[in-house]
């Protein structure tokens, strides 16, 4: 009975035994190692990364700038206001305050403030209370931390007051204040919050901007795409559609980030008295995160369909692509107008000439029927942004085309 033996023992004596510039006793040398061309490349890519991390980061700080440097005034203005105008001595929990409340977001400020504040007040009382009567030790801080938290569930359950009563009955128990400083540690909690308040008020128009710029930002992807796919269904290329497929996959991101900026421009409008008559142009905005989300989705199933025709290299008539062009026009007319801050409407004409374009396509094989209706649906999405309901858009395109 013959027996397979192992890879190694049928090499012949002019056969290397390793790869890459392997030592003669077969072990990988780490000159042979940074050789390799899969480590190459993890090197490479590691460095892409790293440059787009670094570029990353400044974005990061340079978006949060106006956060960063509004907490930091404010900050310093409301131990000006407890320590040099009221005379209270390290008034240190007013500047603590006023940068919790103002955050690194406009969201939920208002909420803030009256949660601190209130947290404050509850611990604060609820620690001066009980060490006055039990002293101050381990098995205090114990009880005066449950009876604070609870007590603060009871009325919220915000986050932030619960574990505001629970930090201040703590810092009272442990510090054990002089008679009436535990008053005045809730006054600095107070002075900060309406310092904070004040600042709130004051935005500058970026978070305003933002929802619009974002959009535009999706609609350029949007065009882009479109363009690819075009290329894709003309040349027939393999690798180039599924490179497009794979971009069309990474746009998640896109709309996460228009969300939180349609957020956070409706959080500036709730909490600035001054950016109110912005309400009107912010909220459209916000309406339109769902529908774009559609549209974007709509154009990577598209993307997909004319990938899955490359890999069956199947035919895919002249005219579809000439329209996919011509939407990636109407929809940089979308994105233009949401730049420009002007409205949706103004891309309309656009879209329906394309929707005019599409209905005289005809269906042929099951792939060209798939990608007729898939650009159907995505015309019709993208009416709906230019202002147009379902109905309305769904009658502007024949359906029986």
């Amino acid at each position: 009975m013959s027996t397979v033996c192992p890879r190694s023992e049928h090499l012949t004596p002019d056969e290397p035994r390793g790869t890459g510039g392997a030592s003669d006793n077969g072990t990988m040398t780490p000159a042979s190692i940074f050789r390799d061309p899969r480590v190459e490349d993890l090197i490479e890519r590691g460095r892409r990364r790293s440059r787009l991390s670094l570029a990353t980061r400044i974005d990061r700080v340079r978006s949060k700038a106006w956060h960063i440097v509004q907490c930091a005034v404010a900050a310093g203005v409301a131990w000006a206001i407890a320590h040099d105008l009221l005379g209270h001595a390290a008034p240190f929990f007013a500047p603590i305050v006023a940068v919790i409340c103002l955050g690194m977001t406009y969201e939920q400020r208002l909420r803030r403030v009256a949660e601190v504040t209130v947290g404050v007040a509850l611990g604060v009382a609820i620690a001066d209370a009980f060490v006055g009567l039990a002293g101050t030790g381990a098995w205090q801080i114990s009880v005066v931390v449950l009876a604070a938290m609870t007590v603060a569930l009871l009325l919220d359950a915000g986050l932030l007051l619960v574990m505001q009563a629970a930090v201040q009955s703590i810092v009272v128990t442990v510090l054990v204040p002089a008679p009436g400083q535990a008053f005045v540690r809730w006054w600095d909690a107070v002075i900060g919050g309406a310092v904070a308040l004040m600042f709130a008020a004051v935005v500058p128009s970026a978070p305003l901007r933002r929802p619009r710029h974002q959009a535009a930002r999706v609609a350029r992807r949007i065009a882009v795409l479109l363009r690819d796919a075009a290329v894709s269904a003309q040349d027939g290329d393999v690798d180039r559609a599924a490179e497009v497929l794979s971009r069309a996959r990474e746009t998640d991101e896109l709309i996460r980030e228009l969300q939180a900026a349609a957020d956070e421009g409706m959080s500036v409008i709730a909490s600035s008295p001054f950016r109110r008559s912005d309400g009107h142009s912010v909220r459209t905005m916000a309406s339109v995160v769902e529908p774009l989300d559609r549209a974007l989705r709509s154009t990577r199933v598209l993307v997909r369909r004319v990938s899955i025709a490359a890999y069956h290299q199947a035919d895919i008539p002249p005219a579809f692509p000439e329209v996919w062009d011509d939407l990636a026009d109407a929809v940089d007319v979308l994105a233009r107008a949401w730049s420009e801050n002007r409205s949706a409407e103004f891309a309309r004409p656009a879209l329906q000439a394309v929707g005019d374009r599409c209905a005289a396509l005809t269906p042929g094989e099951y792939h060209t029927t798939v990608l007729l209706a898939q650009t159907r649906m995505l015309v019709v999405d993208l009416l709906e942004l230019s202002g147009l309901e379902h109905e309305d858009a769904a009658t502007t395109f024949p359906p029986e085309a």
